[in-house]
């Protein structure tokens, strides 16, 4: 099993912090859709505005990038799309390997806002044999067998794990090995890799329960639990986490084979 730490230093080696890494691809959004309505230039005010950052974060940003704009013009909208893509290394395709065919790795397949941000996706890898051969988004589904294979022949190093939680690291295990240094994991658990691979984890239950946290306290309800609270709570966590494996797992297999819930729809959507 690997071993080591989940994610880098807060400071890459450039010497860009990651909280400004994190706030570029907010600023790439904003500055393409002005880009697209033909908007040469930009404040660091309108800019902060529709990346919802203030704009001394924004100059601060912008001048780790070396990018410090014009006075009483603003910045060129066009130069920093360019600029920002460097940086984030979007000016080359990264070819991306999606691990976990089930409802959530279906829709992330069928998800077209990859190929227009420059990854790729290279294979779609499920562990169930049914599901081999099959297209899904025009691509067809690879078994697990090849998944060291598939990494290799196609010069992966971004893989997107989306199978149930008790096959996510044995999964991640394999990428590592197979040579991907970098992840992206929806499955609800947390991922343990060696020194040099970045995890980036995205978790919507956690996202739910942050809101409901504030939705609680803007209703002014009581903090403390009652008589029968913890119970209710503890049965509301295992409902959540049923609820993950259940939506994650969807018509996917684990990496072990295992199959869990009814085949489900594809979602539809997905976040811009």
């Amino acid at each position: 099993m690997a071993t080591g730490r989940t994610h880098r230093p807060a400071t890459r080696s450039r010497g860009i912090p990651e909280a400004t890494v994190a706030r570029l691809p907010l600023y790439l959004r904003a500055l393409t859709a002005l880009s697209e309505r033909s908007v040469p230039t930009v404040s660091s005010e309108e800019l902060a505005a529709a990346a919802g950052v203030n704009s001394a974060k924004l100059r601060k940003d912008f001048s780790y990038l070396g990018s410090y704009g014009t006075r009483g013009v603003g910045y060129d909208v066009e130069y920093l799309v360019y600029q920002i893509s460097r940086e984030l290394g979007l000016t080359q395709d990264w070819p991306v390997v999606i691990v976990g065919i089930g409802n959530l790795g279906a829709a992330l397949a069928n998800y077209g806002g990859f190929a227009s941000r420059g990854f790729r996706v290279a294979a779609l890898i499920d562990a169930d044999p049914a599901m081999a051969g099959k297209p899904v988004a025009g691509i067809a589904v690879q078994h697990t067998d090849e998944l060291e294979d598939i990494i290799q022949s196609n010069g992966v190093s971004i893989g997107v794990i989306a199978t149930p939680a008790g096959a996510a690291q044995q999964v991640c295990d394999r990428l590592v090995a197979a040579g991907v240094t970098s992840i992206l994991n929806f499955a609800p658990t947390v991922l343990t890799v060696p020194d040099g691979v970045d995890v980036r984890k995205v978790d919507l239950s956690i996202e739910l329960q942050i809101l409901a946290f504030h939705e609680q306290r803007k209703a002014g309800e009581e903090t403390a639990p009652g008589a029968g609270a913890p119970a209710a709570a503890a049965g509301r966590a295992a409902a959540v986490a049923a609820a993950e494996s259940a939506a994650l797992t969807g018509e996917s297999a684990a990496i072990t084979g295992d199959r869990k819930g009814p085949d489900g729809d594809v979602p539809a959507v997905m976040p811009a």
